[in-house]
């Protein structure tokens, strides 16, 4: 998975980076990954005016305009700034040489006249370093850039952002494109700060691969290629148990749907064999609608549920429990009997988080994890709503307390097992519809059932849920249901 670090320790890897590789050289490789941007938002030459704030991220900004190619009008305006690094007075003489024109904030006519007729806007001018509140200079250049409705690209972080918890306290620059150089921050990521980043670029800028890896990572995410690796692979011997084998404990005579998407996702999802288990009352909607996958009564005898269902688990690699079963105090204790007992690799979602809310000591040391959304999850904690702002770190309060893994639905989920939270970059709209949820389960319970710990299960299945979204949402505008999900999850990683 892909680190993302927190804005002490990106500071920390750029100071060991500079001491390794040199703080010319790195603006510079900087400089040429921001202007290959710019080139490919307007590759036909214009008009680019870039802001320049008193620091290195002013630097970049000059960097990269110096390695624009001479097709592009050129020019920086640049802020107020006080003593300057070597990196910055070098990308500042190279600009200078290259024909980039710079005019000071204070030259009000020249500047008016430049912010009007500029094509393209470049953010340099605090990034992740940011001091917050911005002081009023600052905002009057958001204010400039926020009135014309042309592209911006945000050098490391749009200015104005928290980097580190993703809030948005005041004025902020809002990217059509933003290049992270070298690292990611969570505000790259979390709400609502993603929504000021546009595109996301991660540069390589010439960070030492060592001096990375050596960083403890809070926080990480994915991209398709760390997506693949994480990705359980099938044996070139396996047969449809061993591929994975997944015991749904879903459906019910309201709400047999929800145990239907469940299995067609496992199924989809790459579990060789999936068995549903629900009350008779569910049986003919489920028969009627998975071919694929096994059906299977649970008595309405609590001695005889019990004995059907741990002799089915010993014949699968994992189990999940909750999507459509209701809440009726018989299903409540059907749902924790299971869970006090089971031994497998476990996905708690839906109606069976209803009943586990005052009972959650049955889960902690096990191999499981929890899938809320906000709702669910304000149940579970006994804390009430989560407010804006507060998700990770009553994620994590949630999950240091009850010691179980858990899996924080919404645009930006948040999957925390005590020592890592992944925050998930594929989040879509498309996910907006009923049984979205139950697909995600699915999903999530295949991976368990092919090997992953519950933090990857989650992690990865978080991730191709959205990407199958996004898929789905391409082929279909509007009106994707949770089955369009399903059916996209085997080409949304490429």
């Amino acid at each position: 998975m892909i680190p993302v670090l927190l804005p002490e320790q990106l500071r920390s890897l750029d100071v060991a980076s500079c001491e390794r590789v040199g703080e010319i050289e790195l603006m510079r490789t900087a400089g040429l990954r921001i202007a290959a941007c710019i080139d490919e938002l307007l590759p036909r030459g214009g008009r680019v005016l870039a802001l320049a704030g008193p620091g290195n991220n002013g630097g970049d900004a000059y960097a990269a305009l110096a390695s624009l190619e001479k097709h592009h009008e050129r020019i920086v305006l640049a802020l107020p700034t006080g003593k300057r690094s070597a990196a910055r007075a070098d990308a500042e003489e190279r600009a200078l040489q290259s024909g980039v024109r710079t005019i000071a904030w204070n030259d009000t006519d020249a500047r008016d006249n430049a912010l009007a007729r500029a094509e393209l806007f470049v953010d340099g001018l605090y990034g992740s370093g940011a001091r917050l509140p911005l002081d009023a200079t600052v905002c009057d250049a958001i204010a400039a850039v926020e009135t014309r409705a042309v592209p911006c690209v945000a050098i490391d972080l749009p200015t104005g952002l928290d980097a580190g918890s993703g809030a948005v306290p005041g004025s902020a620059i809002r990217a059509h494109l933003t290049v992270a150089l070298g690292a990611l921050v969570p505000a790259h990521l979390l709400d609502p700060a993603r929504a000021y980043v546009g595109r996301l670029v991660l540069a390589d800028i010439g960070f030492p691969a060592d001096l990375l890896a050596t960083i403890p990572a809070r926080f990480v995410t994915l991209d398709i290629a760390s997506a693949h690796a994480a990705m359980p692979t099938r044996d070139a011997r396996a047969d449809k148990r061993s591929a994975g084998s997944l015991l749904a404990i879903a459906g019910s005579e309201q709400f047999p749907g929800a145990a239907v998407l469940c299995a067609r996702a496992a199924a989809r999802a790459g579990a060789g064999y999936v068995t549903v288990a629900a009350p008779r009352a569910a049986l003919a909607a489920l028969r009627a609608h998975l071919l694929e996958e096994i059906v299977v009564e649970i008595p309405d005898d609590p001695l005889a549920a019990s004995a059907l269902l741990r002799d089915l688990e010993a014949r699968h690699s994992a189990l999940a429990i909750g999507p459509g079963l209701g809440l009726s105090e018989n299903v409540g204790t059907l749902v924790r009997e299971r869970l006090a007992n089971t031994t497998l690799p476990v996905v708690v979602d839906a109606s069976a988080l209803f009943h586990l809310a005052k009972h959650l000591d049955i889960l902690r040391g096990r191999t499981a994890i929890l899938t809320p959304h906000e709702g669910e999850f304000a149940r579970l904690s006994g804390e009430g709503s989560v407010r804006e702002g507060t998700r990770v770190a009553r994620l994590r309060s949630f999950v240091e307390r009850t010691g179980v893994a858990t899996l924080l639905k919404g645009r930006d989920t948040l999957v925390d097992d005590g020592h890592t939270t992944a925050i998930n970059p594929s989040g879509t709209n498309a996910l907006a519809t009923a049984g979205s949820g139950d697909v995600l389960a699915g999903i999530v319970g295949a991976l368990l059932a092919r090997g992953c710990s519950p933090f990857t299960a989650g992690a990865l299945g978080a991730f191709w849920h959205g990407r199958a979204g996004q898929a789905a949402q391409a082929r279909r505008r509007v009106g994707v249901v949770a089955g369009d999900i399903i059916e996209a999850l085997g080409n949304a990683l490429p």
